[in-house]
């Protein structure tokens, strides 16, 4: 009798412990402003998302997300650092193709990243790390790669195609920026990813109306190809921006043009498309390649000295550098706007 009553007691003090451990979690969490619950509700209030992406024959596919992703795969410069700046850098199982280092701002949690020098990882490569979510470039989903995105959604692994890398028929400013707001719906972090196309759009409106009771300016932007000359035309991301601010881009048809085509066209400012690969000395060398050539030497962009050069991340499949390619392309348009 006495052991039973023992037996009580214990029963009974363990289960006020339990109780009180419990009553103490409860308060933590109402302390925080949230619990596990209202985490829950917020969660599935947002899910079932249904986004529109592209398989490689360019035809669009809807994919649903019950939730959000949680090992992703992200492949080329802008498909990491837009997960980075949304804060996602805990979703990221692996990250490959950088063709500039990370920019500064996101290099801390670039770090806790698992970054593979496999500039484009090879489909076993993929498979190896049971991903729910892959994010690149269209490149990427042709045969000789990942294969078409049919065989990852059979799989129940969920892609998305960056719209300006070949998905989209004409690269814009608009296709950026519905890139950045659709990885904002697919992770329920909407706030952040409007934040970041509302100071694309600040910028771009503020240039466009300082500047619109201004002589109209008429650029190029060029990139040597192979000992060529080659311009990037109106439906190319660059091209849509520069217009945007309000320059006329000359040879809007794009494709390449020889030296004498060049001096015709005699554009009040050029901008030298360069990929620095980690090589700061590129964007030097990319302006010296126009302002040493002496054939050039009639340009009025040379003479007023406004050779400029942009990163290629900046002006192509572009994410969150696209508000750096404004600037870039803002400033050489108009050196005086900021004086």
């Amino acid at each position: 009798m006495i052991k039973l009553k023992k037996g009580i007691a214990l029963l009974l003090s363990t289960l006020m412990i339990l109780g009180l451990t419990a009553c103490s979690s409860k308060n933590e969490n109402n302390i925080n402003g949230e619990s596990n619950n209202e985490t829950s509700l917020d969660s599935d209030s947002h899910y079932p998302v249904t986004i529109t992406t592209y398989n490689y024959k360019n035809e669009p596919v809807d994919i649903t997300f019950d939730k959000a992703p949680e090992k992703v795969v992200a492949v080329y410069q802008n498909s990491i650092e837009t997960l980075l700046a949304l804060g996602l850098e805990d979703k990221i199982e692996i990250a490959a193709g950088l063709d500039h280092e990370v920019k500064d701002e996101y290099k801390d949690a670039f770090s806790k990243v698992n970054y593979i020098e496999e500039f484009t990882p090879s489909k076993e490569t993929v498979v190896m790390e049971q991903p729910d979510f892959i994010l690149s470039w269209y490149s990427l989903f042709s045969d000789k790669n990942l294969g078409d995105v049919d065989y990852w959604h059979q799989n129940n692994i969920n892609t998305y195609m960056a719209l300006n890398s070949g998905a989209a028929q004409d690269r814009t400013l608009e296709n950026e920026k519905a890139d950045i707001l659709n990885l904002g719906k697919i992770f329920n972090v909407e706030d952040k990813a409007n934040q970041i196309v509302n100071e694309i759009d600040t910028k771009t409106n503020e240039v466009e109306n300082s500047v619109k009771d201004q002589e109209k300016q008429t650029t190029l932007i060029i990139e040597y190809m192979d000992g060529q000359i080659y311009t990037y035309g109106a439906k190319t991301l660059g091209g849509d921006m520069v217009q945007k601010l309000g320059a006329e881009l000359l040879n809007p048809n794009g494709g390449n043009i020889s030296e004498e085509d060049l001096i015709k066209l005699n554009p009040d400012s050029i901008f030298v498309v360069y990929m620095d690969r980690t090589d700061e000395d590129m964007s030097k060398e990319a302006i010296n390649t126009v302002m040493n050539n002496k054939a050039l030497s009639s340009l009025n962009a040379i003479k007023n000295e406004r050779v400029n050069s942009i990163a290629l991340g900046e002006m192509y499949c572009s994410g969150i550098r696209t508000i750096d390619g404004i600037n870039t392309f803002a400033n050489g348009l108009y050196p005086n706007l900021n004086k």
